[in-house]
Parts: C-alpha cells; structure tokens; sequence
C-alpha cells in the first residue's frame, strides 16, 4: 500500500507578524470548536465531496490504496486550539483513513507551549514539533511584531523535552528588521546550541501580501522597513548558516532545510518529490498525481460550506504534462539529492542533455551520472537558476507529452 500525507490547517494567531503573507487571522477562540469540527466532517465526508467537486477518485487519494503515515497540522498557529480539538482531528484521520502515522508535526510558536498541553500532545500522537522560533534576539522578534521573546524559547524547549518530543524543528528567518551579521550569528549558535534536530531557515520575502512588505515597496519606514538588510546580507546569511549547520553536525537536504541524520522532514519531503497529499482546512492545498485543488481560504466560509454538506473548494487544476514537467524541475531541484534527469526524460518523452548540459557548463548545475542537481555554492540564489533551467527545459521540449 502507497503512502499518502495528510495537511490540516489552522489559520488562526494571536497576531499578524508584520512580514506575514499568509491567510491567516485573529479571532475569538469561540470560533476554535466550530471550525475543528468543521474539519473532522471534511474529512469523514472527504470522498463525497472531492467528488462533488470533480476530483477523480481512481484510488490515488481514496484512502482505499494509500495507507496515511505523515500528517502535519500547520497555519496560523495550531497550537493555540485545546489539545482535545487537536486530538479529535487526528482521530477522524485514524477514522477516514488506514492510518500508520510515522511523523505526526504540529506547528507552535514558544509562548504557547505549556506543559499539560505538551503532554497531551504526545498523548494524542504528536512526535514532532515545528517551532516558530524566527530569532533569538529580542529586539528583532519586538520589530517583527512576535508575540513571544528569546527567555519563551529557552522555558518551551525542556518542556517539549519533558513532555517525550523527541524531534523539535526551529524556525528561523533571515533578512527580518534590525538583523545583523552578529545577531545572525547569535540566533544560529543558539539554535544548534539548544540542540534541535531539524532547522528551517527562510529568506525574508518583500511582497505587498504583508504589511512590512508593501511598507518597503512603498518606501515607508514604518515596522522598521528601513532597517531591512540588503539582499546581499540576507546571501551572507544563508552561506553563514550553511557553513555554521554543516559544522554542527546538520546535512541540508533541501533549499532551506537542514537535519540531523534521520530527522528530514518526512512530510515535506512529498511536496517535493511530488508524492500524494490531501489538504483540509481553510486555505488547504491538496496534489493526487494528476490534479491540484485548494479550498477557500477565508475560514468562515469554510466552516459554513462544510456545515451545509457542500465542498469548499474553490480551485481545481488538472495538470497537463507541460505543467507538470516544470513542477518536476521546480519541486525536485529544491532538493540536494537533485532529480534523476534520465527518469524524466523517459517518462515525458523529451531530451534535455544538451541544454542541461550548456548549464551545467555555466556552472548553474550538476550532472552526476542521471542526477541533475544545483550546487551548493549557488543555493543563495537558487530561485533565479530554477527560472533559468525552466526556461532551457521550456526551449528544449515546447511540446513535452
């Protein structure tokens, strides 16, 4: 039996961080139940309402031949509902669904850690967890409107501990407002220094989705906007952290991903291997091989097209091979092990050596036998090599099958 992931989304927070271009939220913790519930009778009902929708059920995603054995609950802040709700989401799972849950993530930020609610964590199935950490100094979490300081870190970690979590993952960002090459430093010692198994660091995006982004495209100074580092910082930053986690004991397994040997994110790691996911909540995103669909993002109404029975999709696409091609090399190249150009070729019906190969030669790719793969000198500015090889794989094979 294949495997399958499970995504749930929480898009709930006790605040909007300023660089935050998610669709998330603050409500009353009133709307927390409803909207769990809401989730458990998608899930219990997943089948009829993909359906519904014009979702094909040919047994890809039916839950009849894939066996569930990652499931991550993300948004927002999940870790702000009542463990029980948490809890009853991941037995409609166990319910809908033949479960064999290996990597169970929720995502939490520091100051809502708690003991009892750690436990009950664990209790309920949780083994791993991500932490919204983003920095360890204080001023920087302040200007980046962080509900919680460095000391909520230090206090959340031994709970976690305590509580039987033995794989924690910690975030971190580079580029937020009034960091410097010292502070950046410091986050990254401590980080390796409170010994997480697992590490993301993200690049700070600068897009009007946020407020402190459309204050810098605005060229205003409010949330610290002049206090951004430049672009080559934030380039230093990421070599930094490389050459800092590489030395702690972490393997980069993926553009902004490190890990202790044995603790990469298994969930994760389906998104870029273009492996089957189901998506519930407001805002989930949802692949079966052949079609990617998202439902609704803003959360009431979901909740109300879910209580009425009806499916809260909104988008569905079905992908040609041309599309999915490009996925193949955006999706796969985020990963240091690289993508085996051979299979690709194969399996959609084009050749891509020599234009590869011209790459390759530019020193903006790797070939080692079948695998193609971005050097690790280059993963700073891997997004404009990606546009740069899709380009040479568009040009190379306009008619991909």
């Amino acid at each position: 039996m294949a495997e399958l992931g499970i995504y749930i989304q929480v898009p709930f927070c006790q605040t909007k961080c300023t660089y935050c271009n998610f669709h998330t939220g603050v409500v009353s913790p009133g709307r927390f139940a409803p909207y769990a519930d809401a989730v458990c009778r998608e899930i219990s009902h997943h089948r009829t309402l993909l359906e519904s929708a014009g979702i094909s059920m040919s047994g890809a995603i039916s839950g009849q031949t894939h066996s569930v054995d990652t499931v991550y609950i993300g948004g927002g802040t999940p870790s702000l509902l009542e463990p029980e709700l948490l809890s009853l989401m991941l037995d409609a799972l166990r319910a809908g669904f033949e479960c064999s849950f290996t990597e169970v993530t929720l995502e939490a930020d520091p100051e809502t850690i708690e003991a009892e609610k750690a436990a009950e964590w664990a209790a309920a199935g949780f083994n791993r967890i991500s932490l919204g950490t983003q920095s360890f100094v204080d001023e920087e979490l302040k200007a980046a409107g962080r509900m919680h300081r460095r000391e909520d870190i230090y206090r959340a970690a031994p709970i976690l501990r305590a509580a039987g979590i033995r794989n924690i993952s910690f975030d971190l960002i580079a580029g937020l407002p009034k960091q410097t090459h010292v502070s950046w430093r410091q986050s990254l010692g401590e980080a390796i220094a409170l010994g997480s198994e697992h590490i993301s660091i993200y690049m700070m995006e600068i897009d009007e989705g946020s407020r402190l982004g459309l204050e810098i495209l605005q060229s205003g100074s409010r949330y610290s906007a002049r206090e951004i580092p430049a672009e080559e910082e934030m380039a230093a930053f990421y070599e930094l952290a490389q050459a800092e986690l590489k030395t702690a004991g972490y393997l980069q397994y993926e553009i902004s991903n490190w890990a202790k040997p044995g603790f990469e994110s298994r969930h994760n790691l389906k998104y870029w291997r273009r492996e089957p996911y189901l998506g519930f909540g407001a805002g989930a995103h949802s692949f079966s091989g052949a079609q990617r669909w998202a439902n609704r993002h803003d959360a009431a109404a979901y909740v109300a097209a879910i209580s009425e029975g009806k499916s809260a999709i909104e988008s569905v696409d079905t992908l040609t091979p041309t599309l999915a091609l490009d996925e193949e090399f955006f999706l796969g190249l985020r990963q240091l092990s690289g993508i085996d150009l051979g299979r690709i070729e194969r399996e959609y019906g084009v050749s891509l050596r020599e234009r590869v190969g011209e790459l390759a030669a530019r020193g903006m790719a790797e070939m080692k036998g079948e695998i193609l793969r971005l050097p690790a000198a280059k993963l700073s500015v891997s997004s404009e090599i990606i546009v740069e090889l899709l380009r040479s794989v568009q040009v190379a094979a306009p008619a991909a099958r």
